[in-house]
């Protein structure tokens, strides 16, 4: 499943059950479903049949069951067909079917008619509509509400086959997950049945069905057809999918050496959806707006985005679907495996696009987020679906896949690729743990992977590999130490237990004979390794493959600073400046050595480099400016940012690369945010002017730029031209969701107030109402207003999440900065609890607590800095 990033999913929103696995009484092997949907009364027939091996004498069998109303239930066992009585449990999602015989060990067969209904909560079996108001019937299930459809054994344990049959009004297509079988008319008027191939062995999960009016373009791969499916009218916007899967489905069975293992593929579009896709074997379905699009007008980052989320659910067909993990605890190895994967697969299709730099800024992010207290480990124990759906974090995704990259960059791409191989073969159409995966790595490779990846996979957080050098007698000695990285200055100072097997590789660098590199595995909390020669720096992570933060002395700094854009890569230069930020959170470095390296790439033009500045100005400006050197650090950033927004301009040039048109976004938003320009506001206000009119005449890649400055600075009659666009038809997705996000970019309450009345409105729809809300809380000049917003409309909200708010408006708080408002969510949280977003609550009120605490430290720094580089340049 791939997570929305910025307007947050639906999935994590509802009440959850309590605690409870299934007795091991009896295993499935086959499941016969039929679906007969109802949109007059917006529910669905059910009836199953389930081939189950009973594993001991029991009076009893125990299914999970959701908001299903049961009709009858038998088994039969050799020559007895009895009737069960049903006990629910809605509290535990179980149904227990009681037999006045015990059935013996052995085959026997649960047959079961029942009704469910097509709810609006996105998850199960539920209901959508289209642009036009046309109903469809979607499914849902991961993690925990495949039950919601049909009773069964919804653990990804039980893994099964499923015949699948639908009774569809005619006119509506049916989707699932094998190929159709027949379709025959009937039974009854205006009806047709579509009857599936069974599946390949696969979890309750994984099931998935599709009953609409939808269309489709068709292409194929290695022999695999592949069909890309929308609402009517849509179908011109699935070319750039199709070409993008036909790529994946090649590349990937190259790569795996395991050819497609189900026999087509199907992918679809839907208005209505939670997350932003889901891998579902064989039919994977996506957010409507991160599959299709316009390639002739599409942005930059949407067509990168289509194309990685397209990656990562095929990566799942093998890396989750044909080998899955026994229990959701060890969810990462579907999800860090298939993010790990993602760019990869694209970057292969377009290596312009170097998404070697995009998975080093990832792992910086990684790195950032797990230098909290209240991180937690890649594998982490989890029982109720709650805990389970609170594991669909940054961690099972991002963290894990930067880890794997440091492990394929120790044992060399061929070792690690063969072990990934031997592992799928092993565990194909099976469950895995992750000791199994590590391991098969470590048989292969004869490394130590089963001793490294516990230290990473088990236990919190990161380490910061810090660097002491001395020359002696004409070679450098290196002595390298570990200790838990904590963003918490306090914590860090204090220290802590942690141990990791850390895979280091040092660099040598400077004035002197250097270029000396050297890769050692520190197992302890120090030690030393000697480089020949003496060069004036060493760096701790070169080749920037590390899973790690460097940690190194001022002097160092400055002198890795002279030596940026002629001895350190790209990545490293990415590395360096997120390790000098690190260090400025706890007091190792201050500010002015940051700012220090940011003027030493001021004529870097890689778009991932100057990224990790341009995002740092703008915290900077949001957190650590005080109003008295506000007009100072707006004319230095303007200093820094001008030549080479000059350079760059607004309109993008003939024969330009893609990295530079995203560059162009990211800097002039910078240099209008966090600088002020008055030419670069006014220009973004009238490029939106003119767009408003022709959405054509503005360059997509730097649209949304152009829109956020000019909704930063701008008033009601603007907010009222871009809320026409958005409630007017015909708007392409990318163009909608341009609009419905700058509505929460501007700074005038009055105005934000009103956006954030719209996002409770029937007119949006309920998978991006709370990220909207979120949105306008992350809005530097909107988070009060919209933390007021949130307590007062409290039962509203909980209402619109089916009784839990998102985590990701629990997320958002952690945009505050002072101890009042940190005792103002610790408080109202404490009396609202949010069942599926604990340990997002315990993060965003740490964050808020770093920020306090470094806009202590770093303003009266930044001040003084300021200052000097004020006299330094005459003022």
């Amino acid at each position: 499943m791939k997570r929305i990033l910025v307007w947050f999913g639906f999935f994590a929103l509802l009440p959850f059950a309590a605690a409870q696995r299934l007795p091991e009484l009896a295993v499935p092997e086959n499941y016969k479903l039929s679906f007969a949907p109802d949109f007059q009364k917006d529910n669905f027939e059910g009836e199953e049949t389930i081939s189950v091996r009973v594993l001991k004498t029991t009076p009893e069998i125990v299914l999970n069951s959701a908001e299903i109303e049961f009709q009858e239930a038998t088994i039969s066992s050799g020559e007895t067909t009895q009737q069960a009585k049903i006990t629910l449990d809605r509290q535990k999602e179980t149904a227990t079917l009681a037999f006045s015989t015990p059935v013996n060990a052995g085959p026997a067969k649960i047959h079961i008619k029942y009704t469910g209904i097509l709810n609006n909560e996105l998850r199960g079996l539920y209901l959508g509509k289209d642009r036009d108001g046309r109903k469809y019937a979607v499914t849902q299930f991961e993690a925990t509400d495949a039950r919601r459809a049909f009773p069964s054994f919804d653990e990804p344990g039980y893994k099964a086959t499923f015949d699948v049959s639908v009774v569809a009004e005619d006119g509506m297509v049916a989707i699932s997950n094998g190929k159709v079988l027949s379709d025959t008319a009937g039974p009854g008027e205006a009806k047709h049945t579509v009857t599936f191939t069974t599946t390949a062995k696969m979890s309750s999960y994984l099931v998935a069905l599709a009953v609409g009016h939808f269309e489709s373009v068709e292409g194929e791969a290695d022999g695999i057809q592949i069909r890309v499916w929308g609402p009517p009218g849509t179908k011109q916007n699935d070319g750039y999918a199709l070409e993008v899967s036909e790529w994946c489905m090649k590349y990937f069975n190259q790569y795996f050496g395991i050819q497609y293992p189900f026999e087509k593929l199907d992918m679809i579009g839907l208005p209505d959806f939670s997350a932003g896709a889901m891998e579902n074997t064989g039919f994977i379905t996506y957010r409507q707006a991160e599959l299709q699009l316009d390639d002739q007008h599409a942005s930059v980052e949407l067509r990168k985005r289509v194309a990685v989320v397209i990656a990562h659910e095929m990566a799942h067909q093998w890396f989750g679907d044909l080998v899955t993990m026994r229990w959701w605890d060890d969810i990462w190895l579907n999800e860090g495996f298939a993010s790990w994967m993602e760019t990869k697969a694209v970057g292969a299709w377009k290596p312009e696009w170097h998404f070697e730099l995009e998975d080093v800024e990832d792992t910086t992010a990684s790195l950032n987020s797990d230098s909290l207290r209240n991180t937690r480990p890649i594998h982490q124990a989890a029982e109720t679906p709650a805990e389970i759906q609170e594991l669909f974090d940054g961690i099972a995704y991002d963290k894990a896949a930067s880890v794997l990259r440091m492990l394929e960059a120790y044992l060399g791409p061929e070792r690690f690729r063969a072990g990934v191989n031997q592992y799928l073969t092993e565990h194909s159409y099976g469950n895995a743990t992750a000791d199994d995966f590590w391991r098969t790595l470590a048989k292969v490779s004869k490394e130590p992977v089963d001793k490294i990846m516990p230290t990473f996979v088990q236990q919190p957080g990161a380490p910061m590999v810090s660097v002491r050098t001395q020359c002696l007698g004409g070679s450098t000695v290196v002595t390298l130490s570990q200790r838990r990285y904590f963003s918490d200055r306090r914590m860090f100072e204090a220290g802590s237990k942690e141990l990791w097997q850390v895979p280091v590789c040092v660099k040598e660098g400077g004035e002197g004979e250097t270029g000396h590199e050297k890769c050692v595995l520190l197992t302890k909390k120090e030690e030393s390794v000697t480089l020949p020669g003496c060069g004036s720096w060493v760096m701790a992570n070169a080749g920037a493959h590390g899973y790690y933060r460097s940690g190194y002395s001022s002097d160092a700094i400055r002198a890795m600073g002279r030596s940026l854009e002629h001895e350190l890569t790209q990545s490293e230069r990415i590395v360096l400046l997120g390790d000098s930020w690190a260090s400025v959170r706890v007091g190792e470095q201050q500010i002015g050595d940051y700012l220090a390296l940011a003027e030493g790439v001021r004529s870097d033009r890689t778009r991932a480099v100057l990224s990790q500045v341009t995002a740092k100005l703008e915290y900077i400006s949001n957190y650590l400016v005080s109003d008295a050197d506000r007009q100072e650090y707006e004319q230095w950033v303007r200093r820094l940012l001008t030549p080479v927004a000059a350079e760059l301009g607004w309109q993008p040039k003939a024969g330009e690369s893609d990295e530079t048109k995203s560059l162009r976004a990211r800097v002039l938003h910078t240099l209008g945010y966090a600088g002020r320009d008055p030419d670069a506001i006014a220009k973004a206000r009238q490029l939106t002017e003119r767009a408003l009119q022709d959405p054509a005449s503005i360059d997509s890649t730097v649209a949304f730029t152009a829109f956020s400055l000019a909704a930063e600075n701008g008033d009601a009659i603007l907010y009222d031209k871009v809320m026409t666009k958005l409630q007017s038809r015909g708007s392409s997705l990318e163009s909608y969701y341009l609009y419905f996000q700058t509505l929460s970019k501007f700074h005038d309450p009055k105005l934000l107030r009103r956006t954030l009345d719209y996002a409770v409105s029937p007119a949006v729809r309920s998978q991006d109402t709370l990220g909207m809300i979120a949105a306008v809380m992350r809005n530097f000049a909107g988070a009060k207003l919209a933390w007021d917003f949130v307590r007062m409309h409290w039962p509203e909200i909980e209402k619109i999440g089916g009784g839990f708010t998102s985590a990701e408006v629990v997320a958002a708080t952690g945009v505050f900065c002072d101890a009042e408002m940190h005792e103002q969510v610790r408080s109202f949280f404490a009396q609202h609890d949010v069942p599926t977003a604990e340990r997002t609550l315990k993060l965003s009120l740490e964050s808020i607590h770093n920020c306090t605490d470094l806009k202590s430290q770093q303003t009266p720094e930044l001040s003084t800095w300021l200052q000097q580089k004020g006299s330094a340049s005459g003022k």
